[in-house]
């Protein structure tokens, strides 16, 4: 196990690049499953998850290469219809071979998914929009797998169908779209998810020879075809990894610029940035981000695309810690997502949790509002400007890392973190970029 030793107060700047998008890396090495033939993904994250998935492909038949950021995957024949509950339980991606599998040999055997714990995010949406695309599914509880078998017993095994989505889901969205690509007849999914994400594995799927489309924001209509092919594919920069370096240019009151950054698909976070005052400028290479003077309180809502991202909101509270007010964070994607706060507090913030009153909370929480409990508090105020110490604090999920980390760097003193292997879920040396930019960080054995 490894521990983060960081010493605060150091202005970053210079340039730096980020990895390829975790959110779409995981689901290419899916979609290429959909396939005999080689297919190449080039600019992947070399982070833990994606090993975690091509252990789990290389178990179920297939192999995958790694050179340099490039890999080749080729699932010629599935050797077996179970993904190991060993591998399942670390990365909740894994429930997404049901559709690979399903489709190509019409049965799966996946256990409960596992991953970062923000809340129970259930596969319902999942398992009810395979069904009625003709798969039966039960779940038995003593084995904890979800066993899965169409009712058809040759190829094509799923039936196209119009489904629609109870409430957003973004790897729902995905996973019932990769079961749709080999199924016959015409598949509608309604109230889809809308992230940028989604649309780059549509792109994907499209290179390998689906038949894809966005009729309007929210439908996505795809045409089962025979078979797909390989194809070479370049997955985009990681926006996650984009918000974070930028958290930490200005709360460390520096200048940095981060290469190949765009705009698109930041809308929402550029926009609240500028409205707190933080600096923020398209450059030839990328993006530039930097501190212009004292920052203004604001408040936000955490939704689905395109709103404000769930995954900011942990290193846009650090941020809130440095502006001059009150200020509020709402989240409503998952119900339970501030593991982070009582580690921020030990080090000097001030942050209390609280429920605000809610009039619909159905029509307001994405979560399934059966799964939100009393201890659950879904919103943060945050008061400031304060100055953070530092502090020994422990990493309880992948984006609550980056928060911590974000909250050492503004910090006065030196910082331990516990937890790293959390963080190296999600992000690619994230210490050693943060390095490059003059942040005093060291990974050290515990």
């Amino acid at each position: 196990m490894e521990q983060l030793i960081v010493a605060g107060g150091r202005k970053l700047s210079g340039a730096v690049s980020v990895s390829g998008a975790k959110n779409v890396a995981l689901k290419a090495l899916v979609a290429a499953c959909l396939t005999e033939d080689p297919v190449i993904i080039e600019n992947i994250p070399l982070i833990s998850d994606f090993h975690v998935m091509t252990e789990i492909i290389g178990e179920l038949g297939g192999n995958v290469t790694i050179q340099d950021h490039t890999a080749t995957i080729e699932m010629k024949s599935f050797r077996k219809s179970d993904v190991a509950l060993t591998k399942a339980a670390n990365i909740r991606a894994s429930s997404m071979f049901l559709a690979p599998l399903l489709a190509r040999t019409g049965q799966a055997v996946i256990p409960n998914p596992g991953g970062c714990r923000i809340g129970a995010r259930p596969i319902d949406r999942v398992i009810d929009g395979l069904t009625a695309m003709g798969t039966e599914i039960d779940y038995m509880s003593e084995d904890g797998n979800f066993h899965a078998r169409t009712k058809k017993n040759s190829s094509p095994f799923l039936t196209g169908t119009t489904y629609v989505f109870e409430k957003n889901t973004h790897t729902g969205t995905e996973t019932l779209i990769l079961a749709a690509v080999l199924a016959s007849g015409k598949t509608i999914l309604e109230n889809a998810a809308e992230e940028p994400e989604v649309d780059e594995l549509i792109e994907l799927l499209n290179s390998m020879g689906a038949r894809i489309t966005r009729s309007n924001m929210r439908t996505i209509s795809i045409e089962g075809v025979e078979k797909l092919h390989g194809t070479t594919f370049r997955i985009s920069p990681d926006r996650n990894e984009i918000v974070t370096l930028a958290v930490a240019a200005i709360i460390t009151e520096g200048d940095i610029v981060v290469q190949d950054a765009h705009k698109s698909h930041l809308k929402e976070f550029l926009h609240e940035l500028e409205k707190i005052g933080g600096g923020v400028e398209e450059v030839e290479d990328g993006m530039r981000f930097f501190y212009k003077g004292p920052l203004k309180a604001t408040h936000i809502t955490t939704a689905p695309y395109p709103g404000f991202m769930t995954d900011w909101q942990g290193p846009w509270a650090v941020l809130m810690t440095k502006a001059h007010g009150e200020s509020i964070i709402h989240e409503t994607v998952y119900e339970n997502r501030f593991s982070y706060v009582g580690e921020l507090r030990k080090m000097g913030a001030h942050i209390e949790l609280f429920n605000p009153v809610i009039d619909d909370a159905e029509k307001v929480y994405n979560f399934n509002v059966l799964d939100d409990r009393p201890e659950y508090l879904h919103a943060a105020k945050i008061n400031g400007p304060t100055n953070l110490h530092n502090g020994v604090v422990t990493v309880s999920d992948l984006r609550a890392g980056a928060t911590l980390i974000l909250g050492a760097l503004a910090a006065i003193g030196e910082s331990v973190i516990f937890g790293v292997h959390h963080l190296d879920r999600g992000y690619e040396r994230l210490d050693q970029r943060l390095g490059i930019l003059g942040a005093d960080i060291k990974r050290v054995e515990e």
